[in-house]
């Protein structure tokens, strides 16, 4: 439960960067759902979930949106303790929800050249 708190005021207090239309709190309420599946894994995600990574998707339409939603991803998980599991949960979240991201979910994924 720690986790969940500690992930979720990551991306509550995640930078916003330029002018997106995309905010962190747009990330966090569409993600919320796949904390679950982050911390404890499954064979799929909960249906809410891949519906929050399909509306995350199609609302960032422009590089400025993809950039930002990749910065609150990363601020997320780049600030939090996390193990190797709950890392990779995270990275199979978009092929398991049917979503091709432009960016790998990681935190070694530079936000900056998503075009």
């Amino acid at each position: 439960m720690r986790s969940l708190f500690i992930l979720a005021l990551f991306l509550l207090l995640a930078f916003h960067h330029g002018e997106a239309a995309v905010t962190c709190n747009n990330v966090v309420s569409d993600l919320y759902p796949c904390l679950s599946y982050v911390m404890q894994g499954g064979k799929v995600p909960p249906a809410n979930c891949c519906s929050g990574v399909r509306t995350l998707n199609s609302q960032a339409q422009t590089s400025v949106d993809r950039r930002s939603v990749c910065r609150c991803i990363k601020n997320a998980i780049g600030g939090a303790s996390y193990s190797s599991s709950n890392l990779n949960n995270a990275l199979s979240l978009p092929a398991k929800c049917g979503v091709n991201l432009p960016f790998r979910i990681s935190p070694s994924t530079n936000c900056d050249s998503i075009n």
